[in-house]
């Protein structure tokens, strides 16, 4: 029998690559708004947007005369060389974000790395200056900061960090919005404090207005820096432009990546006139960073979002998806949470093994979401969403619970143990 273009890409796979991805078997093929499609012509409705980075969704005009415009007058030079995208990008960044300077690089564990070498050479200048401060980070449990040597040692799960040990020593982790513990784990021997304002990976999970506005102030009472990984929140999809904006707390650090450019790799640090002055020419540098078809994408990218309304559209469209599944949570008990912000959003299930079903079931039906911290459903949908999408997904999820209680119910009735429920939902 005559393999499948898709068995033709799955056999040449296990033959080339390195076993990194349990992948679907699906081989998509083409994409248009909200939709991808795979090699047969069947739609999904993609509520991840490739965790988080598709934006604009899929054929974005906007991006694709970007890519054409810029492609046709230069897609490379080095950064021993000007081109017209970084300073044009960098104004963008920094007005939104209320930070001062930019640096670019290709993703965002990328950006993470620069960020924590720039704390450290920030506090090595403070040390220089005759204040006492370390070198020490306090990153926070169920973090998640990137796969490279310094973004995993600040990533809060052994699974991500144990398999490379030893890791990059002077990191601890602190409790989740537990004040009391940052306050005890924090000293002058701290260069830095690392945060999420909604950790993405983590199970969607929002910081608390006491703990960053005690982180930032702590921070400052010595000098050390506070850092924001923006990386899955960030960039609008919290109905911001950044999630700490929210908080109206600003850090000293923020990195940037996932949806910057719409799909086009790219990764950047942004920090205050303070934190630039650590960084001279030869300290840090990148091949690829800031290319001129990333900047000229990225500049797109920003400028459709805020011309086309699309932070509003992420808030409203966000506060109806959050709604229509706290109102499933009162039909269905195994949805113990939903929480998050804009079209970052989270539901919790009370097993791991009803969440991955659910993920399952979902792509049966056509619908594309992922599950995150074992039992938490994850929705990362593109900006242009609209509440019809939102209506179809909630459909399928009812109708994965209903069939899953039946059937809970049914091994029950047969001596079978059925899942527990209960919980709560935030507001």
């Amino acid at each position: 029998m005559e393999l499948t273009r898709l068995d033709q890409i799955r056999a040449a796979e296990e033959r080339l690559l390195l076993s990194t991805y349990d992948r679907n078997p699906i081989l998509f093929v083409s994409g248009a708004g909200v939709h991808i499609a795979d090699e047969n012509g069947t739609k999904y409705l993609d509520l991840l947007s490739g965790i988080g980075v598709n934006a604009l969704g899929y054929g974005n005009p906007v991006i694709l005369e970007a890519i054409a415009r810029q492609s046709r007058a230069l897609i490379h030079t080095s950064n021993l060389y000007y081109h017209e995208g970084q300073a044009e990008l960098a104004l963008r960044l920094t007005e939104r974000t209320g930070l001062d300077r930019a640096f670019f690089a290709n993703t965002g564990t990328e950006a993470w790395e620069a960020a924590l070498k720039l704390a450290r050479a920030h506090a090595g200048i403070l040390r220089d200056e005759g204040k006492q401060i370390g070198t020490r980070f306090l990153a926070l449990e169920q973090s998640f900061h990137g796969r490279t040597f310094g973004s995993m040692s600040t990533t809060y799960k052994a699974k991500y960090r144990e398999p490379f040990g030893p890791v990059v020593p002077g990191v601890e982790f602190v409790r989740f919005n537990d004040v009391a513990d940052l306050r005890a784990k924090f000293s002058n021997e701290v260069c830095a404090i690392l945060v999420e304002a909604i950790q993405g990976e983590g199970g969607v999970r929002p910081l608390t207005q006491e703990f960053m506005a005690e982180a930032r102030a702590l921070a400052s009472s010595t000098g050390a820096l506070l850092i924001a990984d923006e990386i899955q929140c960030g960039m609008g999809r919290s109905g911001k432009w950044c999630a700490y904006q929210h908080y109206s707390v600003q850090p000293d650090i923020t990195t940037l990546a996932k949806p910057l450019a719409g799909g086009i790799p790219i990764g950047a640090v942004v920090c205050t006139e303070e934190v630039a002055r650590s960084f001279h020419p030869g300290m840090h540098g990148t091949t690829f960073g800031g290319g001129p078809l990333a900047c000229a994408v990225a500049c797109a990218v920003i400028d459709a979002i805020e011309s086309q309304g699309l932070l509003a559209n992420t808030t409203l469209v966000g506060d109806y998806f959050q709604e229509q599944l706290r109102g499933l949570a009162k039909r269905h008990a195994c949805i113990t949470d939903v929480r998050g912000k804009g079209l970052i959003i989270g539901a919790e299930l009370d097993s791991a093994a009803l969440a991955k079903l659910a993920v399952a079931e979902m792509l049966k039906r056509h619908i594309l979401i992922n599950c995150t911290s074992d039992t938490v459903l994850r929705f990362l949908p593109p900006y242009i969403l609209e509440r019809s999408h939102v209506d179809t997904a909630i459909a399928a999820l009812d109708e994965i619970f209903t069939e899953h209680a039946a059937l809970s119910g049914a091994h029950s009735a047969t001596g079978a143990a059925a899942p527990s429920a209960g919980g709560h939902i935030h507001g």
